[in-house]
């Protein structure tokens, strides 16, 4: 039975399942320190909101990708997921406060799509240095 667990389509299937649940926590914790509603401004057509989001699912799924080529267990890859989670996270938070001439949250909810655009550049970006330096 152990070599069962180690077949590659199930270690696959293990990593993205639990992927998939941190996508969604990270993305949830994301929507609560917003000043806006994800999903509702994506429905309503909010292209800002969509790039900023999307550099954030960008952001996170390249940082487990990196964690799952770096290390052999599932609660090792959460903890190293969950490390960059936490430094995109406050990424967020410098980004916000250094732009101190304007609130990046209200310039995203009101469609200002370049604010939106290095929003979602800065995830992506910040991502990759988080995942090169994941041991």
């Amino acid at each position: 039975m152990e070599g069962f667990w180690q077949h590659p389509l199930i270690e696959t299937a293990g990593y993205f399942s639990v992927v998939v649940v941190c996508m969604i926590v990270f993305l949830s914790i994301f929507e609560l320190v917003t000043k806006y509603k994800n999903w509702e401004e994506i429905k309503n057509g909010n292209i800002s909101v969509a790039m900023a989001t999307g550099g954030k699912v960008f952001g996170i799924a390249n940082i487990f990708r990196s964690s799952i080529s770096q290390h052999d267990t599932l609660l090792t890859m959460m903890g190293w997921g969950l490390y960059g989670f936490i430094l995109l996270l406050f990424a967020y938070f410098v980004f916000e406060f250094l732009t101190p001439g304007f609130k990046v949250d209200e310039e995203i909810k009101a469609d200002n799509r370049a604010v939106g655009l290095i929003s979602m550049l800065i995830s992506i970006g910040l991502s990759y240095v988080i995942g090169a330096s994941i041991n």
